[in-house]
């Protein structure tokens, strides 16, 4: 039973890979990607268009884009290695919801952060709701002794760990998507995560 839910296919983090995909494809048709003007006239998240042009959509479509295939390819590969796992933890329709959650939670925080500090940056891109994902499984193995599938808690930490440092080392980098997104993410992941219960014969019995 166990084997069969660890092979069970992520068809939503899939889905959630392939619309960034194309979503970015066909926006290099349109123009680049790597222009911020452009950017922002397809649905970049820039503080002045949410706040005064109340263009509150920009807080869901900015989750979706990304400056150049670097960028792209980087969220990506980690979502695709880390997101089915998540998935298969929660659930389809959780997992769809915990996604959008952290990813326009982050753009929110972001935004708010961003006034604040008077900077009206151009924002776009799946890290907040990734770090949210990285959060997610580092309560869900947590709750489940330090293991989930084939990660462990010291992989989580190192992951999570190395990333920020990664976004606070470089440059042009939203580092408060990505610590809202993560703490947002350990957050719902206490929310909308059950421990599976473990059958004994005709018992069940929840391990914690």
């Amino acid at each position: 039973m166990e084997f069969e839910r660890h092979r069970r296919t992520a068809y939503v983090n899939l889905a959630i890979i392939a619309a960034n995909i194309i979503g970015f494809l066909y926006l290099e048709t349109q123009g680049s990607t790597e222009n911020a003007e452009f950017m922002i006239d397809y649905g970049a998240l820039v503080e002045p268009a949410v706040l005064y042009g109340k263009e509150y959509w920009r807080l869901l479509t900015a989750v979706f884009m990304h400056f150049g295939v670097e960028h792209l390819t980087n969220n990506m590969l980690i979502l695709f290695v880390l997101g089915d796992n998540l998935e298969r933890a929660l659930g389809k329709v959780k997992y769809a919801v915990f996604y959008l959650i952290c990813g326009i939670g982050a753009n929110v925080v972001s935004l708010w952060v961003n006034v604040l500090q008077g900077d009206y940056a151009v924002s776009a891109g799946a890290s907040g709701a990734i770090f949210g994902v990285i959060g997610g499984l580092m309560y869900a193995v947590a709750v489940n002794r330090g293991r989930l599938e084939d990660l462990s808690t010291r992989q989580m930490v190192i992951l999570a760990g190395v990333s920020l440092y990664h976004g606070f080392t470089g440059s042009g980098i939203n580092n408060t998507a990505h610590v809202s997104g993560l703490i947002l993410g350990i957050i719902m992941g206490a929310v909308l995560y059950r421990k599976p219960k473990r059958r004994i014969g005709w018992m069940e019995e929840n391990i914690w």
